[in-house]
């Protein structure tokens, strides 16, 4: 289940710049203990950037929905929970050599980092 979220607080969120983005991504991750990207029956979805694949995740299911357009017109969000992320997920896009990009705008303007640097941020927030 995700925290609410104002149309006024969604906008202003968007605008931050891809640094405060990620940071703010920590800190709801954090605070509500979900990640949210997008699947479909075939799986999640990953974008492919500067060659590397990727996995985008949001802090809050109305980011990604607003990404399920085009291509990914029959993806919904979906939560993972950030105890099964940090034991299950980081090892596993490790080991498939999946990068994250944390949070993009509509303008596909992002941090992209490893899993082990966003799970070390997530932990180092848990403190």
């Amino acid at each position: 289940m995700s925290y609410p979220l104002s149309p006024k607080s969604h906008q202003a969120a968007l605008k931050l710049t891809d640094e405060q983005r990620y940071r703010h991504f920590i800190e709801k991750v954090v605070a509500h203990g979900e990640i949210w990207s997008l699947a479909n029956e075939e799986g999640w979805v990953t974008v492919t950037s500067e060659g590397d694949n990727a996995l985008p995740v949001w802090p809050h299911p109305d980011y990604a929905a607003e990404w399920a357009q085009g291509d990914w017109d029959d993806c919904t969000p979906k939560s993972v929970p950030l105890d099964v992320w940090l034991e299950r997920w980081t090892p596993g896009l490790i080991s498939d050599e999946t990068w994250l990009v944390v949070f993009p705008n509509l303008k596909e303007q992002a941090l992209m980092v490893e899993p082990q640097d966003l799970d070390d941020a997530l932990r180092d927030a848990m403190i």
